[in-house]
């Protein structure tokens, strides 16, 4: 995958986060459904983090549409999996996000809205900026068979960060959802 193509497949960075800066506010309670989206979302991070590339492929809807804000999205489970081969495997960027809010409608409890940050660690030695922090908002479609999975997902560039904010990025990560 080129280069150039990665921050252009960002999972989701979104411009909620324009400073870089790893939003800290605190949580408002979740419902028992939303948090398990949130335990979704962090599974789906993880695929990633495990470079386990049946898993990442496994949370995404079939007619899942990434970039879909962009002229062209890109379309359905493969072509998504095919395009995040390289990431998944982590062959030149290191990807990690976690949510901060998960929001479902009660008139339409079947989809969600998650979001929250994303981090790519560039492993190139020689790479200008190592750390680039962005946002991520995706929607998730709970099928038939009561899995959720990922239905839609946009993002813009993220923003080249120091050392600093990756340590921060990382310690922002709750595993436990807050529930009310």
């Amino acid at each position: 995958m080129p280069r150039a193509a990665v921050p252009v497949l960002a999972f989701g960075l979104a411009a909620a986060f324009p400073s870089a800066a790893v939003p800290h506010e605190p949580a408002s309670p979740h419902s028992a459904a939303e948090c398990q989206v949130w335990a979704r979302e962090l599974s789906f991070a993880r695929s990633v983090a495990e470079h386990d590339a049946a898993a990442f492929a496994a949370h995404l809807e079939r007619h899942a549409a990434f970039g879909a804000g962009r002229a062209e999205p890109l379309r359905g489970r493969e072509a998504i999996a095919a395009r995040w081969a390289g990431i998944v495997a982590g062959e030149r960027v290191r990807l990690a996000w976690y949510p901060t809010r998960v929001t479902i409608s009660a008139a339409a409890p079947d989809i969600a809205w998650s979001s929250g940050p994303s981090l790519f660690e560039d492993l190139d030695p020689g790479a200008r900026h190592r750390y680039r922090l962005g946002a991520f908002h995706s929607v998730w479609h709970r099928g038939a068979d009561g899995v959720w999975r990922v239905m839609f997902d946009d993002g813009v560039d993220p923003k080249p960060v120091g050392e600093a904010e990756a340590v921060a990025f990382r310690a922002g990560r709750r595993e436990a959802c807050p529930q009310g």
